[in-house]
């Protein structure tokens, strides 16, 4: 069977190893397995892996102190890391993903699941690899040619957009439909081509960082804990600081990273106020609170459009920026504007 990628397992139990080794062998992969955090250490800074699943409770260095060390390292600091572990507290989770991991996969794992998110990260790692190529190449290939550079990076961001949803099927389809809002707001406002081009990419992966929360938090059907709504909170930080290391020439990472920031300081992550928050930021907030309320989500129904809209209303000037709302208001009750399916 064709290799399918290059996989680090790493567990102190021999059986489980074994299973978690022959398991991903049946599938195509190239697995090599290592019973000890220090000979997992070594085996990834000899050959790097595309991913490593690793189990947490073992002797000596224990799977939290691996990962920490991989992440520490330039060799190995890219690679993609999944728990594999009966560890089930969100704290315990929590620690894991602010250590660098990408998943979280519980113990006894399902096989079907387990190899879903295998493949999922795989796809990512590579499509990420692939974009970097492509970026390269075609910014060495077309450094005169602004217009064609500016092309490739909206590819770039249009991909990125596209593997969030990949992730979360219930918000599929959100980016594009806050994006289409966004600018239709933007339009309304007269703003320049530039900002409204901007706005557009920087609605289509304005959730980018939920790659990095856990599936079962985005689609869980109840109410968030603090610790796990926290989780879900630090998607903003994450998608800016990954926007910011590309030079786009739009406030990209910026917009991102200010879209649940309030006029009254209420947002976060930081708690800008006012015109501090920058303008597209302050469009891309009211679009983004209109479509969740009007879209369905795993732990309650569509709110409706009436809903959304007494929603931004009622916050006018205080939490939402007032001509955006007043632009999204006329674009629905004035000039019949809808929603994307």
């Amino acid at each position: 069977m064709a290799d399918h990628g290059r996989i680090l397992a790493v567990d102190d139990t021999p059986a489980s190893l074994k299973l978690l080794t022959e398991l991903l062998q049946a599938e195509g992969y190239d697995v090599r397995s290592a019973i000890q955090g220090e000979l997992a250490l070594q085996a990834a800074q000899i050959d790097p892996p595309e991913l490593v699943l690793l189990d947490i409770r073992m002797p000596d260095l224990d799977g939290f102190e691996v990962c920490r060390r991989l992440k520490a390292s330039p060799a190995t600091a890219h690679i993609p890391v999944i728990f594999v572990s009966a560890l089930t507290d969100t704290e315990d989770k929590v620690r894991g993903f602010a250590l660098g991991a990408v998943d979280f996969v519980t113990k006894p794992y399902q096989r079907e699941e387990l190899l879903a998110r295998v493949r999922t990260h795989l796809e990512v790692v590579r499509l990420r690899h692939h974009l970097e190529d492509q970026v390269e190449q075609r910014t060495h290939k077309l450094r005169e040619s602004r217009e064609q550079l500016q092309k490739t990076l909206t590819d770039v961001i249009t991909v990125l957009g596209a593997t969030v949803e990949v992730r979360d099927p219930y918000t599929a389809g959100h980016q594009r439909r806050v994006a289409h809002l966004a600018v239709a707001i933007a339009t309304e406002l007269q703003m320049s081509p530039a900002q409204i081009e901007g706005l557009y990419l920087a609605s289509v992966v304005h959730d980018f960082g939920k790659l990095r929360v856990p599936a079962e938090i985005l689609n869980k059907p109840g109410r968030l804990n603090p610790i796990e709504y926290g989780l879900v909170q630090e998607h903003v930080g994450i998608g800016r600081d990954i926007l910011q290391t590309i030079d786009f020439p739009w406030p990209i990472a910026e917009t991102v990273g200010q879209h649940h920031e309030r006029l009254d300081g209420s947002g976060y992550p930081l708690g800008l106020k006012g015109e501090a928050i920058c303008l597209e930021a302050r469009v891309l907030a009211v679009a983004d609170v209109v479509e969740a309320m009007v879209s369905h989500r795993p732990y309650r129904p569509s709110l409706g459009l009436d809903a959304a809209l007494d929603e931004i209303t009622a916050a006018r000037g205080a939490r939402y920026d007032a001509q955006a709302v007043d632009a999204c208001v006329r674009l629905f009750l004035e000039q019949g504007y809808r929603l994307p399916d």
